[in-house]
């Protein structure tokens, strides 16, 4: 297990011919995954790796990452264990956010393992919110099965951006980062609710400059009237955020599954 910032950033690091093996999304890889370390951290806030390895110093073959706060529960102070990356920098809606890669059934076995010592050795009550995972995943599955009663899983069905700039007029699409940095401010400026205007100016720069970025943009007598960005997953289009009409064209997005759980409801 590794603890602190600069060893869960190493750990991402190693992490990444995993991550890609799997194709994990954006939100789940490293540059994601460091920018949610560094993002508005609250006090007391904990950042750990649970990590599986075939050996020393070899590469993850299975990896949590978490964090941890102490927080009231009922009235008690109680420590909360959730993924990282949940109440940081808001992705693409719709698709599941989060990942527990896991290179093979046995090792997602392993990971569940992991999390259920990091559990154990918790001082006092604590509780487990692990969401925004896709369906059917074999880490949470193994966690409920040793969590016993009172574990708990919970589908929700969020509803992802559609791209309807063009018929709202000419659109111009890029993925030139050079180009990106004339109309940032104004996608800046329409930010989501809450999110952290440094934070989303980084992961976008750092996206744009690899290629996986495409901004639209739609003028009018010169002047934008609606905008979108849309992180590119190969052929998968994810669209990220935008401004004008754009916003308000949703569709139903792949289920996301989530697992609670609490020291004072289990019985394994």
């Amino acid at each position: 297990m590794a603890e602190g910032r600069a060893p869960v950033v190493r750990e991402i690091r190693a992490a990444a011919p995993l991550l890609a093996g799997l194709t994990a999304p954006t939100t789940a890889r490293g540059p994601w995954l460091t920018a949610a370390l560094g993002a508005a951290p609250a006090p007391r806030v904990r950042h750990r790796a649970v990590v599986v390895e075939h050996h020393r110093q070899g590469r993850p073959a299975g990896l949590a990452l978490v964090t941890s706060r102490r927080e009231l529960r009922r009235g008690l102070p109680t420590t909360v264990v959730r993924l990282l990356g949940e109440g940081g920098p808001p992705g693409p809606p719709g698709p599941a956010p989060r990942r527990l890669p896991a290179a093979s059934p046995e090792v997602a076995e392993l990971l569940a393992d992991g999390l259920v010592d990091l559990l154990a050795a918790v001082r006092g009550p604590w509780e487990l919110s692990l969401t925004g995972l896709p369906m059917g995943d074999p880490v949470l599955r193994a966690l409920s099965a040793r969590l016993g009663t009172g574990s708990r899983f919970r589908t929700v069905r969020a509803r992802g951006l559609v791209d309807h700039l063009d018929d709202l007029g000419e659109v111009t699409r890029s993925t030139d980062p050079v180009a990106l940095e004339r109309w940032l401010p104004v996608f800046l400026d329409h930010r989501p609710a809450g999110a952290r205007l440094v934070d989303l100016r980084a992961l976008a720069r750092v996206h744009a400059a690899t290629g996986v970025l495409e901004h639209a943009v739609v003028r009018s007598a010169g002047r934008p009237v609606g905008g979108l960005l849309t992180l590119l997953e190969g052929p998968v289009r994810l669209p990220w955020w935008g401004f004008g009409d754009v916003v308000a064209g949703t569709a139903p997005g792949p289920p996301h599954v989530s697992l609670g759980a609490a020291s004072w409801t289990v019985s394994p």
